[in-house]
């Protein structure tokens, strides 16, 4: 087969081309993602950021043993959720990368570890905004076109999954970790603010024709070891209050996508309960094959007070796959893994649904 008809097979059939392997068409075409460092392959290190992790020990259990930007040890919920829709194995950041045709076709990640609805929150981080985000998806469009032709392209776009992630540093660093917004909000007109910035990023996605958008809720924020030690007390228990905020929002928002959606029909749009199964497997490790959940496995000492870990100033446990964080902020891929089992498995139907 020549050049030119394997990149026709590649732009017609992504699935079967790929590799060189024939496999089933995926169950749907392409995975697009925005969001924080949950969901960043990398983004951010093409960007001017102390917010950066493209450097030992991340990546100590991903191919290679190689440092990517994943804020994790290994793989990440942009590259689970990927397989699980059998799309592909890992979804490549957008920002910085050389990209194939076949990454654009099947899907990429906009996140910015950093990034918030609140547009205080990436301010501060210097990252990716989720406005920046949105202007990104609209480059992407473009290359998508110029590689598909008009009409696979708003295939791709109408049929692909969209994941939004955000709302973790909204929380715990500019709300809770600086004195700005304390002092112009309470609790429940922070979580408006953040729910309207959210609302109107999904109106946006929507208005380019994404037509299933996935949007994550607030992760029991105050459980991860960072926030134990700021707020948890001398028995670094969970930080009430940070949990609280996170419950408040996630309550919004779950009201709120069934009434988006009823506005745009023909729009499918799911909330992605993470708060449920994490607080469970935060506060019941042994429970998931894991005995530690109030320390990273790359720690900075028993305080855990550094929210990312480096080869130089931090000790790596022996065996990961005890552990259910990484560092202090971020889970570990076998935790991951639990999560996004839990995610496709109670929303299957609706994230196969035509």
């Amino acid at each position: 087969m020549d050049v030119v008809s394997v990149f026709l097979a590649v732009v017609a059939f992504p699935w079967a081309a790929h590799g060189g392997k024939t496999t089933a068409p995926p169950k749907v075409p392409a995975l697009v993602v925005f969001g924080d460092s949950i969901m960043d392959p990398g983004n951010n290190n093409a960007i001017k950021t102390i917010v950066k992790c493209n450097f030992p020990p991340y990546g100590n259990n991903f191919y290679g043993r190689k440092p990517t930007g994943r804020f994790c040890n290994g793989k990440i919920p942009t590259d689970l959720i990927a397989s699980r829709l059998g799309i592909k194995e890992l979804l490549p950041a957008y920002v910085g990368a050389r990209l194939s045709p076949y990454d654009i076709l099947t899907g990429v990640s906009f996140a910015s570890g950093g990034a918030g609805y609140d547009p205080l929150t990436s301010k501060i981080a210097s990252v990716i905004s989720l406005e920046q985000q949105i202007d990104l998806f609209k480059e992407y469009k473009e290359k998508l076109r110029s590689i598909a032709g008009d009409t696979a392209a708003a295939h791709i776009v109408s049929k692909a999954l969209y994941v939004a992630c955000a709302g973790s540093d909204d929380v715990a660093n500019t709300y809770f970790g600086t004195p700005i917004r304390q002092a112009e909000y309470d609790s429940d007109s922070y979580t408006d603010l953040v729910l309207n910035s959210a609302s109107a990023f999904v109106q946006e996605l929507i208005s380019l024709g994404a037509r299933k958008i996935a949007v994550t809720g607030i992760p029991p924020i105050g459980c991860v070891p960072s926030q134990r030690t700021l707020g948890g007390g001398l028995k670094r228990d969970c930080a009430v209050a940070q949990n609280a905020m996170a419950e408040l929002f996630n309550s919004k928002l779950k009201d709120a996508l069934p009434r988006l959606s009823a506005t745009y029909p023909g729009t499918t749009l799911i909330y992605f309960d993470v708060y449920t199964p994490l607080l469970d497997l935060m506060l019941h490790p042994n429970k998931y094959g894991f005995q530690t959940s109030t320390q990273g496995c790359c720690g900075t000492g028993k305080l855990e007070v550094s929210v990312l870990c480096n080869s130089l100033t931090s000790a790596i446990c022996a065996n990961v796959s005890n552990y259910v964080f990484w560092d202090s902020y971020h889970p570990t891929e076998k935790a991951y893994q639990v999560l996004v089992n839990y995610l496709y498995d109670n929303n299957a139907d609706r994230l196969l649904q035509d």
